[in-house]
């Protein structure tokens, strides 16, 4: 067993009814900052009882997974998905028990996950980029700490495509 296949994180919502297990290393950590990610957040914020989604920029942070590679292990009759309108790809799903947001999926076929950084316990590898930035508040600087792009960089792209690689030789 390689060491990559090894590597195990655990996401909870804040209740622990539902939680999330995700194996091998992420294809990305970043914090996005487009319009459809703070209009979730905002909705899934206004939802009882749920706790923040946006960090104090107005980034949402993620670690991206593929699909293969994260599952529900607890509570998955618990998930329920939220849409920003009917017609939307995106499905911003919750755990029905407290609200917490748990992770982002897509209609399209994409082949990751998007996780919500702020759902996983333990040592977490850290955010590598900012994307999507011309939408962040305007009254908010962003930190020299990490790379900031206004929108998707091909580095992002590359990432993506590099995980797909492995799932298309799979089959």
């Amino acid at each position: 067993m390689s060491k990559q296949s090894r590597i195990s994180r655990t996401a909870t919502c804040h209740c622990g009814h539902v939680e999330l297990t995700a194996t091998g290393e992420p294809i990305v950590t970043n914090m996005c900052y487009c319009d459809d990610c703070q209009a979730g957040a905002r909705q899934i914020e206004a939802l009882p009882g749920s706790r923040p989604v946006r960090n104090p920029d107005g980034g949402v942070s993620y670690i991206l997974y593929r699909k293969d590679r994260i599952s529900c292990s607890k509570g998955l009759p618990l998930l329920k998905t939220v849409k920003l309108t009917e017609k939307s790809a995106t499905n911003r799903v919750v755990a029905s028990c407290c609200n917490s947001a748990m992770f982002l999926n897509f209609d399209d076929g994409r082949h990751w996950v998007s996780a919500y950084r702020a759902r996983f316990q333990g040592e977490l590898p850290p955010v590598q980029m900012r994307i999507c930035t011309k939408f962040k508040p305007h009254n908010v600087p962003l930190p020299p700490d990490i790379p900031s792009y206004s929108g998707y960089p091909t580095r992002f792209i590359a990432k993506l495509v590099a995980a797909w690689v492995p799932m298309l030789l799979r089959r």
